[in-house]
């Protein structure tokens, strides 16, 4: 008994020997694996810095241009994964985003309304079919939609015609009271409003063409025979709504072209000045309409005659609300807001912008005023981590000189959405660098049209006096995705030089290598 408890003592001492001269061997490799481990993130840190610093250095030399001197430029850059800001150049400054401010109506609205959002119009009668007579009034009730075309208006009358009705005995009336009667955000200048940037926004009104430039009509002038008479001019849709005033005069091949279209502020008269050579080739302006309502419903009026259909007894044209009460005859309903999206934003329609303010703020809050779009706006930016204290918004185009927004938040904005159901949709309707196609490309067709950057930055354009910018996304040539918004607020002279600092920085990123 005493013999085996020592063999078993000793066997215990020995483990423990064995055990101990074990562990002690294998210390120094473990300390030579914490070592490579540390040795391996110190350099993997270093690397990132490195490559930091070299970004930065790239960018900080586009931004060194004499061009630049004077001017304020804000220029943020995120991992589009992480999110985490690899270069920022006064991000936390705010400036004026011009039509970078579409990034945040788009996003607002695809939140607040969704993809599959329609506008809609509607023909609604307070009386009563007689045969082949309705007596009553004929509403055309707009609500909003910046889509509407004359091709609309000719369905809505054979619809009628179709429905038997050849005669009404009461007013066509048209309905814009979806939205409040302020025609142009607050900050619009005078001088912009005569041209299809600046046209004024009502919740009933007509696109010429499907750019859908709401509340605008084409005009277009041709040359005529002789030497000293007018051009011809011809408007689309027709109305008798618009008044030319022509001025022109025909003059010899050999001679300039010098025409202008302009409308004249307050009134519906366009006016046509200057010479057009024989051989000249046409001048087309999309030129904005004094109270669009009016203009639709002339249209529409149009038509009607021309299916067939008279207004008898003493009935007149006017604008009013309809009734509760009144029966629906037919309607419309306009394209998703998915759809509309890309008009929108790759051609930059400032109309769009506002009108979809507008009924932000009917859905959300009962009023389709910019007040409470803007409200709705602001409250989305903030779900999206936005920083509302640092941001003044003044309308849902960009078109203010008073929209304030660092470019640190834009690029935060940009991040943010990648997470949402739309964001596929919010992604395609950003113009594409390079592209030549119209709604492919966008305002981005003529710009970057060579690798790495062509077919691969997505970004939304804006340009104002002094101010240009540009938004988006960019990979670089590993496929790693970048995030980035550039700001440059202040500046003289021509924007060419302007835009491609913004080219270059896209391209930096687009060539660079982590």
């Amino acid at each position: 008994m005493d013999g085996g408890c020592e063999t078993l003592k000793n066997f215990r001492k020995t483990f423990l020997l064995v055990f101990i001269i074990t562990v002690l061997a294998f210390l120094p490799l473990t300390e030579q694996i914490q070592q490579v481990s540390l040795n391996a993130s110190d350099e993997l840190t270093a690397e990132s810095v490195n490559q930091k610093a070299d970004l930065s250095a790239q960018i900080n030399e586009i931004l060194s241009i004499e061009q630049l001197d004077g001017s304020i430029a804000g220029v943020s850059v995120r991992d589009a994964v992480t999110g985490e800001v690899l270069y920022d150049k006064n991000g936390d400054t705010r400036l004026h985003p011009a039509s970078n401010m579409k990034l945040l109506t788009s996003t607002a609205a695809l939140e607040t309304l969704g993809k599959e959002y329609r506008f809609s119009t509607e023909v609604l009668t307070d009386g009563n079919q007689k045969g082949k007579v309705l007596h009553g009034n004929l509403y055309l009730k707009g609500k909003g939609d910046p889509t509407l075309l004359e091709k609309d208006l000719d369905q809505f009358a054979e619809d009628l015609k179709k429905q038997g009705i050849k005669k009404i005995k009461g007013d066509l009336i048209g309905d814009d009271t979806w939205y409040d009667d302020v025609r142009l955000s607050l900050d619009l200048n005078w001088s912009d409003e005569p041209y299809y940037t600046g046209a004024q926004v009502s919740a009933l009104t007509l696109s010429p063409d499907t750019d859908y430039d709401a509340g605008t009509v084409i005009v277009e002038v041709l040359p005529a025979d002789k030497e000293g008479e007018p051009a011809q001019v011809r408007m689309t849709p027709e109305n008798e709504y618009i008044t030319i005033v022509n001025k022109s005069k025909m003059v010899a091949a050999d001679q300039s072209k010098d025409i202008s279209i302009e409308r004249e502020h307050g009134s519906n008269n366009i006016v046509i000045e200057g010479t057009m050579p024989i051989d000249g080739s046409a001048s087309k302006s999309w030129s904005t309409v004094w109270e669009p309502t009016g203009y639709a419903v002339d249209v529409f009026k149009k038509s009607l005659e021309d299916e067939g259909i008279k207004f008898i007894g003493q009935s007149d044209t006017i604008t009013a609300s309809t009734p509760e009460k009144a029966k629906l005859l037919t309607s419309k309903h306009s394209m998703t807001l998915e759809e509309l999206l890309v008009p929108f934003m790759k051609l930059s329609n400032n109309g769009h912008g506002e009108v979809l303010t507008k009924e932000m703020g009917k859905v959300v809050h009962g009023e389709g005023s910019w007040d409470k779009g803007i409200e709705v706006i602001e409250d989305t930016m903030t779900d999206l981590g936005v920083n509302p204290d640092t941001i003044l918004l003044r309308d849902g185009s960009g078109m203010s000189h008073k929209n304030y927004i660092p470019a640190n938040d834009l690029s935060q904005l940009l991040f943010a959405v990648q997470q949402k159901e739309w964001y596929p949709a919010f992604e395609y309707s950003l113009p594409v660098a390079g592209e030549s196609e119209r709604f492919t490309g966008g305002t981005l067709r003529s710009r970057m049209k060579e690798d790495p950057v062509k077919g691969n930055v997505l970004a939304k354009t804006g340009s104002l006096t002094s101010v240009s910018a540009l938004s988006g996304y960019v990979h670089s040539q590993h496929g790693e995705k970048f995030i980035f918004s550039v700001m440059i607020n202040n500046y003289l002279g021509s924007s060419g030089g302007i835009r491609d600092v913004e080219d270059r920085i896209a391209t930096v990123l687009a060539k660079h290598e982590f």
